[in-house]
């Protein structure tokens, strides 16, 4: 097998679509097709179900899905130690960002390395948390930044940011006129929040808890993987939500939602590289101009 048939099965896997994996790729579907077929045949294993025009994994394509990854992943790094032989001229970075760290803090600091190093290729995956750290882990991000707390042994962290937390609810929420005071007053909400695994949702359950109310009392009536549709959704008046201030601070300024006052403590956004791989040039300094912040 070749690399490039572990590229695009890892493209096709990912997006379980041959036409969307030609894409991404810039490759004809019939070429796409045909580097599947001929893993397929080479090893006389199945590794896709088609069903109608839909593909799925088998149980041997999602094992072999994770071979293929840390095959590319290692390829790409010891492609990577020979472009930093050229000093940051050239090459590329590999980011993860969980959802507030990547779409309202990473873009500023991508510009600014983008400046200094044009010949760098920059590439940004958006997951939560969980995601951000798992693409690390598996070698596939050379970086990835997170908010909140991770407990993740092979990861070594470090504080790039800090991140103030607000609690927001609707214009006509009782909560603009008096906001609750003792914790137990949080249960009734209604509260919109992000899924499990985001750092936002984990910080709210860790202050929660440190505070001796259960997180599973509250009255979510919403869960979404998303900020902005928190945000819409708190602006539409479905509930309450706590969320950083760098995603609602617009509509708060606008008068489209209203902020509550109620303290809540400040997080750290950090970023996350792997303990035993190679940190590459482009990494590092992309992590020295990240700590500047």
């Amino acid at each position: 097998m070749t690399l490039e048939q572990l590229r695009i099965f890892v493209a096709v896997a990912e997006r379980e679509h041959l036409t969307r994996a030609a894409e991404a790729l810039n490759l004809t579907p019939s070429a796409t097709s045909a580097a599947v077929a001929a893993l397929e045949a080479r090893h006389a294993t199945r590794l896709f179900d088609r069903v109608g025009r839909r593909i799925a994994l088998t149980e041997a394509g999602r094992l072999f899905l994770v071979e293929a990854r840390a095959v590319l992943a290692q390829a790409a790094a010891a492609e990577q130690v020979l472009l930093d032989l050229a000093g940051l001229e050239r090459g590329r970075l590999e980011l993860a960002g969980s959802q507030t760290v990547g779409n309202y803090w990473l873009p500023g600091v991508i510009a600014r390395f983008r400046a200094l190093y044009p010949g760098i290729t920059v590439r940004v995956e958006i997951g939560n948390t969980d995601f951000v750290a798992g693409r690390v882990q598996e070698g596939a991000a050379d970086l990835g930044f997170v908010e909140g707390e991770l407990d993740e042994p092979a990861l070594a962290k470090q504080v790039v940011a800090r991140d103030e937390m607000v609690l927001v609810a609707p214009v006509t929420h009782p909560w603009t006129w008096r906001p609750p005071r003792a914790v137990e007053e949080l249960k009734a909400g209604p509260w919109v929040l992000r899924e499990t695994g985001s750092g936002t949702r984990a910080m709210l359950e860790a202050f929660l808890g440190a505070r001796g109310l259960a997180p599973e009392t509250l009255n979510v009536v919403l869960e979404y993987p998303s900020n902005e549709a928190i945000r819409v959704a708190v602006e539409a008046g479905s509930g309450v939500s706590v969320i950083s201030r760098r995603v609602v601070d617009g509509a708060i300024r606008a008068g489209t939602l209203a902020l509550v006052d109620y303290a809540l403590p400040a997080r750290e956004f950090l970023a996350l590289r792997h303990k035993e791989r190679y940190t590459t040039r482009a990494a590092q300094a992309f992590l020295a101009l990240a700590g500047q912040e």
